[in-house]
Protein backbone atom coordinates (compact mmCIF):
# COMPACT_ATOMS: atom_id res chain seq x y z
CA UNK A 1 0.00 0.00 0.00
CA UNK A 2 2.83 2.29 0.95
CA UNK A 3 4.40 1.55 -2.13
CA UNK A 4 1.34 2.39 -4.48
CA UNK A 5 1.15 5.60 -2.54
CA UNK A 6 4.24 6.16 -3.35
CA UNK A 7 4.47 5.57 -6.95
CA UNK A 8 1.04 8.24 -7.27
CA UNK A 9 3.14 10.70 -5.44
CA UNK A 10 5.72 10.54 -7.92
CA UNK A 11 3.58 10.65 -10.85
CA UNK A 12 1.72 13.70 -9.20
CA UNK A 13 5.52 15.51 -9.41
CA UNK A 14 6.16 14.65 -12.22
CA UNK A 15 2.76 16.05 -14.11
CA UNK A 16 3.13 19.14 -12.08
CA UNK A 17 6.97 19.44 -13.27
CA UNK A 18 5.27 18.86 -16.52
CA UNK A 19 2.86 21.34 -16.23
CA UNK A 20 5.49 23.67 -15.07
CA UNK A 21 7.73 23.29 -17.98
CA UNK A 22 4.80 23.95 -20.38
CA UNK A 23 3.69 27.03 -18.53
CA UNK A 24 7.49 28.42 -18.32
CA UNK A 25 7.49 27.64 -22.38
CA UNK A 26 4.30 29.70 -22.73
CA UNK A 27 5.73 32.47 -20.83
CA UNK A 28 9.07 32.38 -22.67
CA UNK A 29 7.14 32.32 -26.50
CA UNK A 30 4.71 34.80 -24.99
CA UNK A 31 7.49 37.27 -23.95
CA UNK A 32 9.32 36.69 -26.96
CA UNK A 33 6.00 38.09 -29.39
CA UNK A 34 6.08 41.27 -27.00
CA UNK A 35 9.47 41.87 -27.60
CA UNK A 36 8.64 41.76 -31.04
CA UNK A 37 5.74 43.67 -31.06
CA UNK A 38 8.02 46.06 -29.46
CA UNK A 39 10.84 46.32 -31.71
CA UNK A 40 9.10 47.41 -35.17
CA UNK A 41 10.83 47.05 -38.46
CA UNK A 42 13.17 50.03 -39.43
CA UNK A 43 13.43 50.82 -43.35
CA UNK A 44 16.72 49.10 -43.65
CA UNK A 45 15.64 46.18 -42.08
CA UNK A 46 12.30 45.72 -44.48
CA UNK A 47 11.71 46.66 -48.10
CA UNK A 48 8.23 47.42 -46.95
CA UNK A 49 9.19 49.11 -44.43
CA UNK A 50 11.26 51.30 -46.93
CA UNK A 51 8.52 51.67 -49.08
CA UNK A 52 6.22 53.01 -46.87
CA UNK A 53 8.98 55.49 -44.99
CA UNK A 54 10.08 57.00 -48.64
CA UNK A 55 6.08 57.57 -49.33
CA UNK A 56 5.78 59.49 -46.10
CA UNK A 57 9.23 61.47 -46.73
CA UNK A 58 7.66 62.43 -50.32
CA UNK A 59 4.35 63.39 -48.73
CA UNK A 60 6.25 65.77 -45.97
CA UNK A 61 8.44 67.04 -48.58
CA UNK A 62 5.52 68.42 -50.45
CA UNK A 63 4.29 69.79 -47.87
CA UNK A 64 7.16 71.40 -46.88
CA UNK A 65 7.32 73.02 -50.15
CA UNK A 66 3.50 74.30 -50.49
CA UNK A 67 3.99 75.44 -47.06
CA UNK A 68 7.54 77.88 -48.34
CA UNK A 69 5.78 78.91 -51.57
CA UNK A 70 2.00 78.66 -50.36
CA UNK A 71 -0.64 79.93 -53.60
CA UNK A 72 -4.26 79.95 -53.86
CA UNK A 73 -4.94 75.84 -53.88
CA UNK A 74 -1.60 75.35 -50.87
CA UNK A 75 -3.84 74.60 -47.86
CA UNK A 76 -6.30 72.28 -50.01
CA UNK A 77 -2.70 70.43 -51.21
CA UNK A 78 -1.56 70.27 -47.57
CA UNK A 79 -4.91 68.64 -45.73
CA UNK A 80 -5.00 66.24 -48.50
CA UNK A 81 -1.59 65.02 -48.14
CA UNK A 82 -1.89 64.99 -44.25
CA UNK A 83 -4.62 62.72 -44.52
CA UNK A 84 -2.30 60.77 -47.16
CA UNK A 85 0.32 60.52 -44.02
CA UNK A 86 -2.07 59.52 -41.72
CA UNK A 87 -3.07 56.74 -43.58
CA UNK A 88 0.38 55.17 -44.71
CA UNK A 89 1.05 55.58 -41.00
CA UNK A 90 -1.73 53.36 -40.38
CA UNK A 91 -0.15 51.01 -43.11
CA UNK A 92 3.48 51.06 -41.41
CA UNK A 93 1.67 49.98 -38.16
CA UNK A 94 -0.12 46.85 -39.81
CA UNK A 95 3.43 45.96 -41.46
CA UNK A 96 5.08 46.05 -38.35
CA UNK A 97 7.14 48.98 -39.38
CA UNK A 98 8.18 51.87 -37.27
CA UNK A 99 5.64 54.44 -37.61
CA UNK A 100 6.38 57.81 -38.64
CA UNK A 101 9.59 56.86 -39.70
CA UNK A 102 10.31 59.02 -43.05
CA UNK A 103 12.85 58.78 -45.73
CA UNK A 104 13.01 62.02 -47.10
CA UNK A 105 15.70 63.14 -49.45
CA UNK A 106 16.16 59.34 -50.50
CA UNK A 107 14.05 59.67 -53.76
CA UNK A 108 15.18 63.35 -54.54
CA UNK A 109 18.62 61.85 -54.14
CA UNK A 110 18.51 58.73 -56.29
CA UNK A 111 16.78 60.63 -58.92
CA UNK A 112 19.52 62.91 -59.33
CA UNK A 113 23.28 62.06 -61.08
CA UNK A 114 26.37 62.32 -58.75
CA UNK A 115 28.15 65.57 -59.15
CA UNK A 116 31.06 64.17 -60.42
CA UNK A 117 28.97 62.35 -63.71
CA UNK A 118 26.86 66.49 -63.70
CA UNK A 119 31.00 67.57 -63.66
CA UNK A 120 31.98 64.80 -66.56
CA UNK A 121 29.09 64.51 -68.66
CA UNK A 122 28.83 67.10 -71.45
CA UNK A 123 25.58 68.97 -71.07
CA UNK A 124 24.02 67.36 -74.50
CA UNK A 125 23.86 64.12 -73.14
CA UNK A 126 22.67 64.51 -69.93
CA UNK A 127 19.64 67.22 -70.33
CA UNK A 128 17.59 68.09 -67.61
CA UNK A 129 14.67 65.67 -66.89
CA UNK A 130 11.81 68.23 -67.91
CA UNK A 131 13.35 69.00 -71.06
CA UNK A 132 14.06 65.22 -72.25
CA UNK A 133 12.66 64.20 -75.63
CA UNK A 134 9.74 61.88 -75.93
CA UNK A 135 10.79 58.12 -76.15
CA UNK A 136 13.41 59.41 -73.67
CA UNK A 137 14.60 57.57 -70.43
CA UNK A 138 14.65 59.64 -67.70
CA UNK A 139 14.72 59.63 -63.66
CA UNK A 140 17.77 57.20 -63.82
CA UNK A 141 18.48 55.30 -60.87
CA UNK A 142 15.50 56.60 -59.05
CA UNK A 143 13.24 54.31 -57.16
CA UNK A 144 9.62 54.26 -57.44
CA UNK A 145 6.81 54.20 -54.47
CA UNK A 146 3.49 55.46 -54.22
CA UNK A 147 1.98 59.08 -53.20
CA UNK A 148 -1.03 57.34 -51.31
CA UNK A 149 -3.36 59.11 -52.95
CA UNK A 150 -6.82 58.34 -54.46
CA UNK A 151 -8.35 58.51 -57.76
CA UNK A 152 -7.15 56.41 -61.40
CA UNK A 153 -3.89 55.84 -62.53
CA UNK A 154 -1.49 58.89 -62.20
CA UNK A 155 1.31 60.15 -61.77
CA UNK A 156 3.32 63.08 -59.37
CA UNK A 157 6.46 65.02 -60.54
CA UNK A 158 8.95 67.56 -59.69
CA UNK A 159 10.44 67.95 -63.03
CA UNK A 160 7.85 67.45 -65.35
CA UNK A 161 4.28 69.53 -65.97
CA UNK A 162 1.49 68.59 -65.66
CA UNK A 163 -0.27 66.82 -69.22
CA UNK A 164 3.30 65.12 -69.39
CA UNK A 165 2.81 61.23 -70.01
CA UNK A 166 5.14 58.64 -68.35
CA UNK A 167 5.77 55.27 -68.65
CA UNK A 168 7.15 53.15 -65.92
CA UNK A 169 8.11 49.39 -65.95
CA UNK A 170 9.23 47.65 -63.05
CA UNK A 171 12.14 45.60 -64.09
CA UNK A 172 11.50 42.94 -60.99
CA UNK A 173 8.30 41.57 -62.99
CA UNK A 174 8.47 43.44 -66.14
CA UNK A 175 5.17 45.30 -65.91
CA UNK A 176 4.47 49.00 -66.72
CA UNK A 177 1.92 51.62 -66.91
CA UNK A 178 2.09 54.73 -68.92
CA UNK A 179 0.32 57.66 -66.49
CA UNK A 180 0.08 61.12 -67.05
CA UNK A 181 1.81 64.24 -64.31
CA UNK A 182 -1.11 65.48 -63.14
CA UNK A 183 0.30 67.31 -59.89
CA UNK A 184 3.46 68.59 -58.34
CA UNK A 185 5.54 65.85 -55.53
CA UNK A 186 8.97 66.01 -54.28
CA UNK A 187 10.59 63.30 -56.48
CA UNK A 188 10.98 63.07 -60.45
CA UNK A 189 8.42 60.12 -60.73
CA UNK A 190 5.63 59.54 -57.84
CA UNK A 191 2.76 57.13 -58.73
CA UNK A 192 -0.69 57.35 -57.26
CA UNK A 193 -2.00 54.11 -55.38
CA UNK A 194 -3.97 53.01 -58.70
CA UNK A 195 -1.43 53.36 -60.84
CA UNK A 196 1.61 51.87 -58.14
CA UNK A 197 -0.94 48.61 -58.10
CA UNK A 198 -0.50 48.00 -62.16
CA UNK A 199 3.21 47.42 -61.47
CA UNK A 200 3.82 46.40 -57.96
CA UNK A 201 5.27 43.00 -56.80
CA UNK A 202 2.77 41.80 -54.09
CA UNK A 203 3.16 43.36 -50.95
CA UNK A 204 6.08 45.75 -51.60
CA UNK A 205 5.72 49.09 -51.64
CA UNK A 206 9.07 50.44 -53.22
CA UNK A 207 10.07 49.37 -56.89
CA UNK A 208 14.01 49.51 -56.41
CA UNK A 209 14.81 48.81 -60.49
CA UNK A 210 12.32 51.19 -62.44
CA UNK A 211 12.77 52.49 -66.15
CA UNK A 212 11.19 55.77 -66.10
CA UNK A 213 9.86 57.08 -69.67
CA UNK A 214 8.95 60.27 -71.27
CA UNK A 215 6.37 59.69 -73.69
CA UNK A 216 4.09 62.33 -74.47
Amino acid sequence: MSRRRTLGTKKKVALLVSAAAVAGGGAFVMAGTSNAAQSPQTAAESTVCQGLATALGNNQRFIEGQRSAPDAQSAARIANREAVIAQIKVQQEASGCAVGESAQGSQAAAGQPSQAASASAPASQAPPAGNAASGQQVCNGSTVTLSGEAGSPAASSNQFPAGTKLKVTNLDNNKSTTVEVTSVSGSCALLNNAAFEQVREPGKFLIRRALIEKVG
